[in-house]
């Protein structure tokens, strides 16, 4: 069955470094909390704010070595007063575990955005 994933993380600047080496901190954070293989990705969307422009969050994952997994940009609404200089992930991703079991990640600003799971998972 697949199941989604989602996460998300906030930087300090429009810097592509800083969007790169957070996406890959909240890549590896979700792969480490949900037992993630790369092999049964079915393929993940990335989210930025419009206020990034300066990378595509997708190259971390290629960065990781995720070479084989489809891969998606989009830029978020634009939603007046919405966090700022966000990246968002959602991952699709086959596996037995029940709903209740996945284990979304919201790191830094972003736990702002679903405060009722950064405290049932306690990240």
């Amino acid at each position: 069955m697949i199941r989604g994933i989602r996460g998300a993380i906030t930087v300090e600047s429009n810097d592509t470094e800083e969007i790169l080496v957070a996406t890959k901190e909240l890549l590896e954070k979700v792969t480490e909390e949900n037992g993630i293989i790369e092999d049964r990705i079915a393929s993940i969307f990335f989210s930025m704010t419009s206020d990034l422009d300066q990378a595509f969050p997708a190259v971390a994952a290629r960065e990781l070595g995720w070479t084989n997994v489809p891969l998606f940009c989009v830029k978020e609404l634009d939603i007046e007063g919405s966090l700022s200089r966000c990246i968002r992930i959602l991952i699709h991703y086959n596996t037995d575990k029940e709903q209740d079991q996945i284990k979304h990640i919201y790191l830094r600003e972003a736990k702002r955005l679903r405060p009722d799971l950064v405290e049932k998972e306690g990240v």
